[in-house]
């Protein structure tokens, strides 16, 4: 949706209840604003919309103790989470999930980070994500998907899923980043046989892998 400036009178009372509600809700004045004449209009914003795949998110990870939220880092468009992973000093892996304000054909994009200075576990990254990526070229209907791979980073699009509500597409993104997190830790288990590791992740891919999650 387009948006416009537009000069509006307002008393001060009521923008400083907005403000709070604002500062409460971890948004801006104007998109609180936007977001509460669209209720009263009964319209759908962007924001609205990615609250509503974010809420199923959280709903379907908060069955699970696992990947935990971190609240502090995420805002209306991305959500952030951590998982510990089980290595040297059980390092932990940083997951985040920008949504995008105008999707198309893709929605969004899921990054992975883990801040390590140790070349041992930069390489074992490295590994996992190509392998990951060349999973999904055989496993995944469509296009193929567009990653970026560098120095214990990996990021990926996530396109847009066909006929699917946002508490469908929320939960296909939540199935999504717990599949990746398990495929991560099946591969770091069996860190001392690489074709047992290779087939291992297959294995647990190919088992957990649905038909919405696979869209993505």
């Amino acid at each position: 949706m387009q948006k416009s400036v537009y000069s509006l009178v307002l008393m001060d009372d009521v923008v400083a209840a907005i403000d709070r509600i604002a500062a409460r809700e971890g948004t801006s004045r104007s998109n609180m604003i936007n977001r509460i004449l669209a209720e009263y209009t009964q319209m759908t914003t962007p924001e609205q919309y990615i609250r509503s795949i974010f809420d199923a998110v959280n709903e379907v990870l908060g069955t699970q103790s696992v990947l935990q939220p971190m609240l502090a880092s995420s805002t209306d468009a991305m959500l952030t989470l951590r998982s510990a992973l089980q290595y040297k000093y059980n390092p932990s892996v940083r997951y985040s999930v920008e949504l995008y304000r105008s999707a198309g054909e893709e929605m969004g994009e899921l990054r992975a980070q883990l801040r390590t200075q140790s070349p041992a576990l930069i390489l074992y990254l490295a590994q996992f994500f190509r392998f990951w990526a060349k999973l999904e070229a055989a496993y995944l209907p469509g296009p193929q998907r567009s990653y970026d791979i560098a120095d214990g980073r990996f990021s990926r699009r996530l396109r847009t899923p066909c006929d699917t509500t946002p508490e469908q597409a929320g939960e296909a993104i939540a199935n999504y980043v717990r599949l990746f997190d398990a495929c991560l830790k099946t591969y770091f288990d069996n860190l001392s046989s690489p074709e047992a590791a290779v087939r291992a992740v297959e294995n647990v891919y190919a088992k957990n892998l649905d038909a919405v999650t696979a869209q993505l």
